[in-house]
């Protein structure tokens, strides 16, 4: 008799459906197949590939060999410490404030920040290329010849013994677009310092011009500055005179006195927001184009669209 104890454990069978045996092998067989024919597809128009490959490389070094060379020249800033102007007491700042006087203030990194944003601004940058004439190097250069030392003007461009543009004078739009794209100028926020770039045919324009904005600059912040300090004395002078309380007067003095230390501070101090740590200089070695990076793309192009042709031609061959 059978122990009732005892249950037999049930047996389970699990029932594939037809095929599903060995299909992991039949996979595996299959992409080896396919990747077969694929490599036979590819050895088969082997000679497409090349020949698009080795064609799209040679307009690629045509392309490059055209392009003219280009020369960055760059100058590391530091920006001018504002310790040399006159700081207010609380005092004489609040009374400042009380009688609507703009008083400056700003320390070394809000001028630097103004000191950018004025570098590309537009006001600054056609301003700056009509006082240098920059007009005709900036829109109608060519190249530049190392042999010569000379910046070539494009004839089709603008005439050089009439002095005449061959088509239109350039827009402002167009100098202003033009510039911003060779000038670029950023700030290192942990060391604060600046670098102040200019890429252009000429490795001696390059540096000219870097040296040429860092002195505008300059130049126009100081104007600035002087130009708000002088407004505040003369309002303070007049406002001293129409006072009767001496306290009153002491105190717009004072004020003026300020204001005269600004105007000295600035009038005497040529680097008056950017100071070189190390100045620009006229690179010897171009910037762009890489032309074996060209190249190489070009190449990489041409065999990708010899692959695709010799696919194509494969799958044309098959549908017939």
């Amino acid at each position: 008799m059978t122990d009732p104890t005892q249950q037999q454990s049930p047996q389970i069978i699990y029932a594939f459906p037809p095929g599903m045996m060995g299909m992991g092998e039949n996979n595996h067989h299959d992409d080896e197949i396919n990747l077969l024919e694929l490599w036979k597809i590819i050895w088969a128009g082997k000679w497409i590939i090349i020949s698009c490959t080795f064609i799209a490389a040679l307009i690629a070094v045509v392309f490059a060999l055209s392009q003219p060379n280009y020369y960055k020249s760059t100058a590391l800033l530091a920006p001018v410490s504002a310790d040399g102007q006159g700081k207010l007491s609380g005092s004489l700042g609040g009374l400042a404030a009380l009688a609507g006087v703009n008083l400056g203030g700003g320390g070394g990194a809000d001028k630097t920040g103004l000191a950018l944003q004025i570098l590309k601004s537009r006001k600054f940058i056609l301003e700056f290329v009509e006082k240098n004439n920059l007009v005709v190097p900036l829109m109608a250069a060519k190249k530049w010849n190392p042999k010569t030392h000379r910046l070539e003007i494009n004839s089709d461009v603008y005439d050089i013994k009439t002095k005449k543009w061959l088509d239109r004078n350039p827009t402002d739009e167009q100098i202003y677009k033009a510039f911003s794209s060779v000038m670029n100028a950023s700030q290192d926020k942990q060391t604060t310092y600046v670098n102040l770039s200019v890429e252009f045919l000429s490795p001696v324009l390059a540096q000219q011009w870097v040296g040429l904005l860092v002195k505008e600059i300059n130049a126009t912040l100081r104007e600035k500055d002087i130009n708000q300090a002088q407004k505040n004395i003369n309002y303070l002078q007049d406002q001293a005179q129409k006072t009767g309380i001496v306290d009153f007067q002491n105190v717009f003095y004072s004020l003026i006195q300020e204001q005269i230390k600004t105007v000295m501070f600035a009038e005497g101090k040529e680097d008056y927001v950017f100071e070189y740590i190390d100045p620009p200089v006229a690179p010897e070695m171009k910037s762009r184009p890489k032309r074996s990076m060209m190249v190489i793309i070009g190449g990489l192009l041409g065999g990708f669209i010899g692959l695709i042709v010799v696919f194509i031609r494969s799958r044309l061959s098959l549908g017939e």
